[in-house]
């Protein structure tokens, strides 16, 4: 096939060697062409590098000094105390940040280690490897750094562990705007992705929810190696850019990996997107084949490093590179112009997934694994295909990070104008695409060099990983909207890349035929005029809301919790183990350092167990039952929150209670309401009132407007 020859072509052209041969051949006769001097391109060439890297740096820092500006206005910060300061810190980013301080108190760093790696003082009755079942690295490395620079007479803890994170999101869009930037060959495209990333804020990043959680930690090295990948599949790039952008994908590849334990399925997306680019030819084959080494070597020193994580060796991610590497060996084996060889090419797709999905099943079968079992039931409740009562599922799909996008997302992309210029970029590449694989289809090459007057933006390899990459993301952002953290920040990359390049709007122009005026220099003229109008209506509308946002004060304060928490530090025993909802224990194990019965984590089936039977304080349960499962646990405090007891949900049957009575049969919701006979009322009301035989099981030691506190009494028999 002439498909074959092309690819030969563009590897021999990749040659490092005489790549360095022509260079200079080109640049001389570019110079001869435009009657300039070496010594000037050089010099204009360095400006323009000097001055966008410039840019890229000034916006990432100006980002996390907006973020550093506008926490400290939302939670008064500087002016609270540390247990006001980490009240802050919610449900599993309480969990991770008592691991940091676990970590700063420690004797020694080794001794730190080993007492995360055999934690038997977080959950009563259960001895965990933290740093394998919370990945905590990112609390290993902020510890090592706290204490090796010497902040601890400088810095407070808590605001150096913040201070990393604000910094890694600052890269996070350094590394955008380099995205862009390279894709454009302008950096005010990167200036148009930053503008666009900080207003829509809200559906970038869920920095203000959450500081400690593992994607902000994560997502900016991935968001580097989309940038180094970005650079590496670029057609004729020469050794030493090529050589550091290699090194750059391997490097942020393997931390990624490291910082969440979700980052292979991410990678199995990106992993699909060059499958599907290589597949029609449309990239270099060696190339993609480096990238898919990366993965495995990312996956085994991952699998080694995490304490043998069982969850790597199953992930779709390494059945799916396996299968690749597989597939090309059986291609490269057969003679290229035989029959079997051409069929093999057509249902190479069909192969790869073929192999991929049976080496997922039968890894499956031979290697165990208990991580993330519950997400195929997910999977299927949430696609229809099946129905279930269990309280946990029922949870989760409740959960509004799981839920399809509402109306508010598009709207608010569409009023800063993100979402319309996105659909016409993406529109555009996508007929350029399908015109480039028609082409290698009907056995045209591609070009070896796009010239902007030919309009074929769709034969650039990384354009086109791209425009795969945001769709794939994309189909996932529809389905659950916690998804669209993912998706959105390259929404913005890839709108600003296309108003921002000539070539798409040269595309663009060559499909309209246009005569009445030179396509080439409109297309420079458009690629200039259409940015500055959006930047400067973006700045008149949104400028000002933000600068509002950094200059009001806003007040969070929970004197419940904080009077909840003092209590614990000073009447409760030192051994005391505390049992109800896991977001709270998380903030308990936090501010006072006490055992939990549970914890805010669902990657566990034991503690997703816990949480159900924990919960059951809030159903139609006896006191007896209650009191049974609560001592299985070595529990001597009953923690009942007023806010669960009496939710008020916005979305009837998604409450904590309405879910415990469907799993428990204390209610059946099909066409209507129909209440099943329980004798028993519900638990967390009937202990308030302090009549037998609750007083004989529990006894009531503090309570404030949003919290009431029970000890569990020891000295009770029962009669079989």
């Amino acid at each position: 096939m002439s498909s074959g020859a092309a690819d030969l072509r563009q590897r021999k052209k990749q040659n490092c060697s005489e790549s360095d041969k022509m260079a200079p051949e080109e640049r001389n006769k570019e110079n001869s062409k435009l009657g300039r001097a070496p010594k000037y391109l050089l010099i204009q060439r360095f400006a323009k590098l000097f001055f966008g890297c410039l840019a890229a740096v000034t916006s990432g820092m100006m980002y996390a000094v907006y973020l550093s500006t506008y926490h400290e206005r939302k939670f008064w910060f500087s002016s609270r105390q540390e247990l006001e300061r980490e009240i802050t810190f919610q449900g599993d980013s309480a969990i991770y940040y008592s691991f940091y301080k676990e970590l700063l108190k420690a004797p020694s760093f080794e001794r730190g280690v080993y007492e995360l790696t055999h934690n038997n003082k977080t959950v009563s009755l259960k001895t965990i490897n933290a740093v394998k079942q919370m990945t905590l690295y990112p609390e290993l490395i902020a510890s090592v750094l706290y204490q090796a620079s010497g902040s601890e007479e400088v810095i407070e803890p808590v605001y150096f562990y913040i201070g990393i994170v604000f910094g890694l999101q600052g890269i996070y869009v350094t590394a955008l705007f380099v995205t862009s930037w390279v894709m454009s060959g302008t950096w005010l495209a990167g200036m148009l992705t930053v503008a666009w990333f900080i207003i829509n804020r809200t559906d970038t990043t869920r920095i203000d929810y959450s500081i400690p959680s593992r994607e902000n930690w994560a997502l900016p090295y991935f968001a580097c190696q989309v940038a180094a990948l970005t650079g590496y599949l670029k057609k004729n790039l020469n050794c030493s850019a090529e050589k550091f952008c290699y090194l750059l994908v391997n490097a942020s590849t393997y931390t990624f990996m490291m910082m969440w334990e979700y980052s292979h399925y991410l990678l199995f997306v990106q992993a699909v997107s060059l499958f599907l680019l290589d597949s029609f030819a449309l990239a270099q084959t060696e190339k993609v084949h480096e990238v898919y080494r990366i993965y495995l070597f990312s996956v085994i020193v991952g699998y080694l490093l995490q304490f043998e994580n069982s969850a790597l060796l199953v992930s779709p991610l390494l059945s799916l590179v396996v299968a690749l590497m597989l597939s090309k060996s059986l291609q490269m084996n057969m003679k290229k112009s035989t029959f079997v060889s051409r069929l093999l090419k057509i249902m190479y797709i069909y192969l790869v997934l073929t192999v991929a999905v049976t080496l997922n099943f039968l890894l499956k079968m031979f290697i165990p694994h208990k991580e993330n079992g519950h997400l195929l039931k997910f999977i299927e409740v949430k696609l229809g295909l099946n129905t279930t009562k269990n309280f946990t599922m029922n949870w989760l799909l409740c959960q509004e990070s799981l839920q399809a996008p509402s109306q508010d997302f598009f709207l608010r992309l569409t009023q800063s104008s993100l979402l319309p210029f996105y659909i016409l970029v993406l529109i555009i590449c996508l007929f350029s695409v399908t015109q480039v694989i028609f082409r290698r289809i009907c056995g045209e090459p591609l070009k070896e060099t796009v010239k902007l007057e030919d309009g074929r933006i769709g034969e650039r390899p990384e354009i086109v990983y791209h425009v795969i990459h945001t769709i794939l993301l994309g189909c996932l952002a529809m389905c659950l909207e916690g998804m669209k953290y993912l998706w959105t920040p390259y929404v913005c990359m890839l709108a600003a890349f296309g108003v921002c390049s000539p070539e798409l709007w040269m595309t663009l122009f060559k499909w309209l035929r246009l005569k009445a005026v030179h396509p080439i220099l409109l297309a420079l003229i458009l690629s200039m005029a259409v940015p500055t109008i959006i930047g400067f209506s973006l700045w008149k509308e949104f400028f000002p809301r933000i600068m509002t946002e950094l200059t009001e004060l806003q007040e969070f304060y929970d004197p419940d919790t904080v009077e909840l928490m003092t209590w614990i530090k000073r009447q409760a025993p030192v051994a005391a183990v505390f049992a109800g909802s896991p977001q709270l224990m998380g903030v308990i194990k936090l501010c006072t350092g006490w055992m939990v019965s549970s914890l805010p984590l669902y990657n566990d089936d034991d503690l997703l167990k816990r949480n159900e039977n924990i919960y059951q304080i809030y159903s139609k349960r006896s006191a007896e039952d209650i009191y049974k499962i609560l001592t299985s646990y070595k529990a001597n405090f009953l923690v009942i929150e007023d806010s669960i007891c009496n939710e008020v949900g916005p979305v009837r049957g998604c409450r904590v209670k309405d879910l415990l009575d469907i799993a428990n049969g204390h209610v059946v919701c099909e066409e209507g309401d129909n209440y099943a006979y329980s004798k028993y009322g519900r638990f967390c009301h009937e202990i308030k009132m302090n009549y037998s035989p609750y007083v004989n099981y529990f006894t009531r030691v503090y309570w404030n407007r949003s919290y009431f506190v029970y000890r569990i009494n020891t000295v009770i028999s029962f009669q079989s």
